[in-house]
């Protein structure tokens, strides 16, 4: 071996781990040796599975086949989240993957659509989108001229085994087993390998914390810190639970609201995935449980399994040679399926900051910041669904309409209802259409729309929309069907 090589040892695995091994194996080669350590006593959170478009672009530097991995791991297509319940009660709104309309340099769709509205000539914003037509109407294609900008839900069990696969193809090892000790050195602090409770040490330069809510080797040995946004996201429990198909999966996440938070469903080849999210102030674990199982259709295949959060970040979540990837590094709810996305930006930002043997804090530095930065913007994203909500029906949606919020998310609002204008920062995740979505979801509308719009006559503006929308209906018209555009793609 050389002495050039990087040894990594990843404390974990499940999706993190296994992602993490899979992407510094397969990119860094012969510049890296990668173990990853795990214990089948441990089980591992596993229910993200849902996903965001962005995954597609982390896969294909991979090299990772579409087909292949959603046969694998009994995957279907996504075009976005359904909301139901969540301004009103009995009122459903979509998030779509996809663009609305079209924007102009000056200008973006959403100030032709308002004053459309405005004149009665306007149809609901998204007849103007793909993705949004197609979700509903329960179709998808990912080639052609019909493609959609798509994610997928899968099975997140399959998809670690599926890692380890692909990362043991590219040299990284296993070692299974407990840690009974993690070693510093005694000068620096830097951890120096893993004591198993066979008594072996896996000794290391650089080590990936995968751990987990615990952060073994971030909090428990390195003490990086936590702050928590709980005020803002009070929701600090879950409940899981697998059922049998009743019948064919749509292509798009639900999300329904209920008293003390919400409930998911997401549709897999094989089964569904559902859960509950709640704040154990205003419902306990076993009000939990019993109202998931009233809720859900179809036999249970798995029992319940409660899951304890508490959302925010590590102060640091790289410190000295480790660096916390996955839940080890924060957590933020699952509502718009940014769990596995997290983890493979964490990895990203590891590969273009990769230190070698020699570890700089100004890299250290540079990490925490992008990291921080990526954190709080989707953590306000997600804010946004809590606060802006008309419900008074009960203690838990009276506490998040009222509640203090970020000034930067505090700003975002008043700029759209005050203008229509929303924006998207560099690096930012969420995009200009997700804003407009979700604010007119939760019925924030704006006063006012771009004073250039007026600069275009009302036949031409009926003209534009009409010919938007009628384009949009036409590619979802000529869509085949979602579960017979899976069968011929991607049937397990």
């Amino acid at each position: 071996m050389s002495e050039q090589k990087t040894k990594v040892v990843i404390a974990g695995g499940g999706t993190a781990g296994w992602l993490a091994a899979a992407a510094l194996s397969q990119q860094l080669g012969s510049a890296v040796e990668v173990a990853l350590v795990e214990s089948a006593e441990i089980g591992t959170v596993g229910v993200g599975e849902a996903t965001i478009p962005p995954m597609k672009t982390f896969h294909r530097l991979l090299r990772i086949d579409e087909q292949e991995f959603m046969r694998t791991t009994h995957a279907t297509f996504k075009l976005g989240i359904q909301f139901e319940n969540w301004r009103v009660e009995g009122e459903k709104y979509f998030h779509s993957f996809g663009t609305t309309g079209r924007d102009t340099l000056v200008s973006e769709f959403i100030h032709f659509w308002l004053r459309g509205r405005d004149m009665g000539i306007a149809k609901d914003f998204g007849d103007y989108c793909v993705e949004f037509k197609a979700a509903l109407e329960n179709k998808c294609s990912t080639q052609g001229d019909t493609k959609v900008n798509h994610a997928f839900h899968l099975d997140a069990g399959l998809y670690a085994k599926y890692l380890r696969t692909f990362a043991e193809s590219h040299g990284a090892t296993q070692v299974e087993g407990n840690i009974a000790e993690v070693l510093q050195d005694n000068n620096s602090g830097y951890i120096t390998g893993l004591r198993m409770a066979s008594g072996d040490i896996v000794s290391g330069d650089l080590f990936v914390d995968c751990t987990g809510f615990r952060g073994l080797l971030i909090e428990q040995t390195l003490h990086a810190g936590y702050e928590s946004w709980e005020h803002w996201l009070p929701c600090n429990r879950a409940v899981a639970v697998q059922t049998a198909s009743v019948r064919d999966p749509v292509p798009y996440t639900r999300s329904i609201a209920h008293h003390a938070g919400w409930r998911w469903q997401i549709p897999l080849q094989h089964r569904v995935g559902n859960g509950t999210v709640f704040c154990n102030r205003y419902m306990s674990e076993d009000e939990a449980i019993a109202k998931l199982l009233a809720d859900i259709q179809g036999d249970v295949i798995t029992e319940p399994r409660v899951i304890q959060f508490q959302t925010g970040r590590r102060r640091k979540n790289w410190v000295k040679n480790c660096v916390a990837m996955g839940l080890s590094s924060g957590f933020l709810e699952p509502l718009e399926s940014t769990s596995i996305h997290l983890i493979m930006t964490s990895i990203m930002r590891l590969l273009q900051l990769f230190p070698g043997k020699d570890i700089q804090q100004a890299t250290i530095d540079e990490y925490n910041m992008q990291a921080a930065i990526e954190f709080e913007l989707i953590r306000d994203f997600i804010i946004l669904h809590y606060k802006a909500t008309e419900r008074e029906d009960s203690k838990f949606w009276r506490y998040c309409k009222r509640m203090d919020i970020p000034e930067s998310l505090a700003h975002r609002i008043d700029l759209f209802r005050e203008t229509g204008k929303s924006y998207q920062k560099e690096g930012e995740l969420f995009r200009l259409d997700s804003w407009t979505q979700v604010m007119l979801g939760q019925g924030i509308y704006p006063k006012r729309y771009h004073p250039m719009v007026d600069s275009m006559q009302a036949q031409e503006l009926e003209r534009f929309l009409h010919a938007t929308a009628a384009n949009v209906a036409a590619v979802v018209d000529s869509m085949p069907p979602h579960e017979k555009f899976l069968a011929e793609y991607c049937a397990i």
